[in-house]
Formats: C-alpha cells, sequence, structure tokens
C-alpha cells in the first residue's frame, strides 16, 4: 500500500512540475519585445555565427516564445529564430522577469550612450555627425531604398558626391530627394555639402616690365627719321620709327647702342641718333648734320618696315598652326625668366618669349608687349584659338602671353615662376585683360 502511496506522489509531483514549465513557458510565450537598434540579425541557432534568417529594423515588435543563454527565441513575420538579448527591450508585463528587467535597464542604458546598427558584417558604430532636414553630399557609392530597410527594393544606385536633399529623419535612416526620385538610406551614408573651397590663389607677381625701370637718362632723337630695332644690330627687325626731338627714356647702353623706352615701346637706338637736348630747327627744317641721302635711305627703310608690317598683320580668322604654336611654347614650360632675354639659353621676358615661339614659324612680331598689340588683327575674348596673343596691364600694355585653349594661357611669367601655364578666367590676368590679336 506504501508503495502505491509513493507512486502516486511522485506522479502528482511530476504533473505539478510539467505544469509550472508549461506556465513558465505559456508566461514567456505572452511576452514580447521590441528591436532597440537600426536593424537586428534574426539568426537559425543562438549562436553570432549562425545563418541570418532575416533582419528586424528598429523598434519592430517580436514575440518571444523561448530564451537559450544570452539569446531570445523570437518569431518574426511568421519566421522564428534567435536574437542576442541585448538587442530585445522586453515589453513591460506582470510576467516579466527580474532579469528581464535587468535586461532592459542595461540595454537602455546603452542605447542612451550609442546607437549600434547590426549588419551582415557585423556590428558598426553610426557616425557621430548630427543629420538634419537639407543638402547634403553621398559620402560613397550606395543604393537608394524603397523603405528604411537593408532589405527593401532598391530603386536607384547613388554615386559618391552626388546631391540630394534629406526632408525625413527616421532613426538610422534619412528619407532623401535627388533630381528624380526619392528614397530612404543610412544616414550614415551622408556627409555635409560644405562648399567647396577655392585654392588659395598664388599671389602673383605683376609682369615686370621696362616701364618699372628706372632710365639712366632722357635724351632726343637728333635726326629727321629714326630707326627703333628690337636688337642692338643695324640687321634688326624695326619695332618702330621715331621723328626728331621725340623724347625717348634710355635704360642701359653698350656697344654704341642704348637701349630705350618711347612711345611705351622698347627697342634698340644707335646712341649717335641721340643727344641730351632737342635740335633747333627753322621754318620747319631740322638743323641736324644728317645728309638728304641719308634720310631718303632713312624714309625708304620705313616704308618697307610699313610694308613689312601690313604684311604680318594680314590673318586668316583662323589657322590650323595655332596648336602647332601651343605645343612648341609648352616644350619651353620651367625656363626662367630674364628680363630682356628672348633665347632659351638667356631665358626669356614675356615678350621675348612669345617672339621666339612665333619667330620659328616664319612670324615676326614687335619686341614688346605693347608693340605685339600692333601685330595681326584684333580678336574678341569671346572667340580666343589656340595660338593667339593675349595682353594685361593694369594702365597701358605691359604683359603678352599665348592663349592655348581651355581658358588658359602659357606665358613667361615672374623671375620666380618663368615660363607657366595659368588660368585667364581668374586672379590678375582676368581682371587686367586688356585685349588678344590673331597673327597666324
Amino acid at each position: 500500500m506504501k508503495s502505491k502511496m509513493n507512486i502516486k506522489s511522485i506522479f502528482v509531483m511530476a504533473i505539478i512540475s510539467l505544469a509550472s514549465l508549461l506556465f513558465i513557458n505559456i508566461s514567456l510565450a505572452a511576452n514580447t519585445g521590441t528591436i532597440n537598434v537600426d536593424v537586428a540579425n534574426l539568426r537559425e541557432t543562438a549562436d553570432a555565427e549562425s545563418t541570418i534568417l532575416e533582419q528586424i529594423t528598429l523598434n519592430q515588435e517580436v514575440e518571444i516564445v523561448g530564451e537559450e543563454g544570452d539569446w531570445y527565441q523570437v518569431t518574426y513575420n511568421r519566421i522564428t529564430g534567435y536574437v542576442s538579448k541585448e538587442l530585445v527591450t522586453v515589453n513591460s508585463n506582470s510576467e516579466t522577469t527580474e532579469d528581464n528587467n535587468q535586461v532592459s535597464e542595461n540595454t537602455a542604458e546603452e542605447n542612451s550612450e550609442k546607437v549600434e546598427t547590426t549588419t551582415e558584417e557585423g556590428t558598426e558604430t553610426d557616425s557621430t555627425e548630427e543629420i538634419t532636414l537639407g543638402e547634403y553630399k553621398i559620402s560613397e557609392d550606395t543604393r537608394l531604398k524603397l523603405i528604411p530597410s537593408i532589405n527593401a527594393t532598391d530603386v536607384i544606385e547613388l554615386k559618391t558626391d552626388e546631391t540630394v536633399t534629406v526632408t525625413e529623419i527616421m532613426n538610422g535612416w534619412a528619407c532623401v530627394e535627388t533630381q528624380t526620385t526619392k528614397g530612404w538610406l543610412r544616414k550614415d551614408k551622408l556627409k555635409k555639402d560644405e562648399p567647396v573651397e577655392e585654392p588659395v590663389e598664388e599671389v602673383q607677381e605683376e609682369p615686370q616690365e621696362p616701364a618699372q625701370e628706372t632710365p639712366i637718362k632722357t635724351q632726343y632723337v637728333n635726326s629727321t627719321t629714326v630707326n627703333v630695332r628690337q636688337e642692338a644690330n643695324t640687321s634688326s627687325t624695326i619695332v618702330t620709327t621715331v621723328a626728331l626731338n621725340t623724347e625717348v627714356q634710355v635704360y642701359s647702353e653698350e656697344n654704341g647702342w642704348s637701349r630705350v623706352i618711347v612711345n611705351n615701346i622698347e627697342g634698340y637706338i644707335s646712341s649717335s641718333l641721340l643727344s641730351d637736348s632737342k635740335q633747333e630747327t627753322s621754318r620747319g627744317q631740322t638743323t641736324s648734320r644728317r645728309t638728304s641721302s641719308t634720310k631718303t635711305t632713312t624714309n625708304t627703310t620705313s616704308q618697307k618696315t610699313n610694308q613689312t608690317t601690313t604684311a604680318q598683320t594680314a590673318s586668316v580668322p583662323a589657322s590650323s598652326n595655332g596648336s602647332s604654336i601651343v605645343a612648341t611654347a609648352k616644350k619651353y614650360l620651367g625656363y626662367k625668366y630674364t628680363y630682356g632675354g628672348s633665347s632659351p639659353n638667356t631665358g626669356f621676358d614675356c615678350s621675348g618669349f612669345t617672339s621666339y615661339i612665333f619667330k620659328q614659324y616664319g612670324i615676326s612680331l614687335n619686341r614688346t608687349a605693347a608693340g605685339q598689340y600692333s601685330n595681326g588683327v584684333a580678336v574678341n575674348r569671346a572667340n580666343l584659338q589656340p595660338g593667339d596673343l593675349v595682353m594685361f596691364g593694369k594702365s597701358g600694355i605691359n604683359h603678352v602671353a599665348i592663349y592655348i585653349g581651355g581658358g588658359q594661357i602659357i606665358h613667361s611669367s615672374t623671375p620666380s615662376t618663368g615660363v607657366r601655364i595659368d588660368s585667364l578666367s581668374t586672379g590678375y590676368y582676368n581682371n587686367n585683360y586688356v585685349g588678344a590679336r590673331r597673327v597666324l
């Protein structure tokens, strides 16, 4: 009889235990939880390396059906799997265990410090940069989503630095508009659309021109007509002619020649044709000792020069030689700036550089920047072609360059930079543009 009673007691105890377990499971199954991170992975087993069955976004509700160690067994969208307890806040009810309350408190504290984003690659921390409404740029290539979920349908692909407008913020997602469509993307794919800083403009040394030098003296032409030549010899190109008593500024004297500036044109005059004072004239005739035959020769030379100049300034609207001129000019990038220089051996000043380049194509230019403004035909700035001469200056013309296309020029700039390429559309060269000539 006693044995039967023991068996009966054991059976009753087993039923009570089973009922208790069933009650606990029913109680737990009655609980729901809320995902407390942007995206939580629903895994096949209670293991961080387990297969991901689904991804659940922030504030989505799941049904807790069990637990295993540090994992909850949950059901979401009719899929049952495991989610780390740290990623779930158990919704408050009378059956919630003390441990679950503690997990919720700990999770709340952690979430107040940072938001964790779980992806297939692992857990990342969102950028601390605050995203608000307004314009941003895409920080890296990404896909625009139809809804705020990484499993959502792709709308379009956005490229790095593409501009978008943020119209709505939802947790770790931003709703953005492009010029053609609208969708969602992760906030960490955005960066501030800060205005692009213009590069600090180099302090541009103004082109050094002869007029900035101090002349050694002032003299006057002592003959009826005198040629101003490009170089200090009688076979050199004549850049202009001057009349009796014309005032010139002398900058240097060497081997019987004076380097002068007259009418804003630089050149050379034989020193014997200059005097310290003006010559007396009577009834419009000069008292110069020059013979009439010399004057006739000079006048004839002047006429030939004028014919040469006219031939040089005659030009077709454009020429294919422009690209050749540019290619030749670029060979001398980096060559030094030398005042008065007109060859690679000595270095170049601005007009010496242009004269040297065009001379290689059989084209003779006046020696100075101002003089070259009389060569060729005028060209509107909007119609510039490679190979055109462009002139600059704050008061008059004191610099010349070669237009190479694309809004750029090549020139012998300053002693510190030499031959270089600069933009025609900014800085000194934009603000002090005077005009252009086509000599091809």
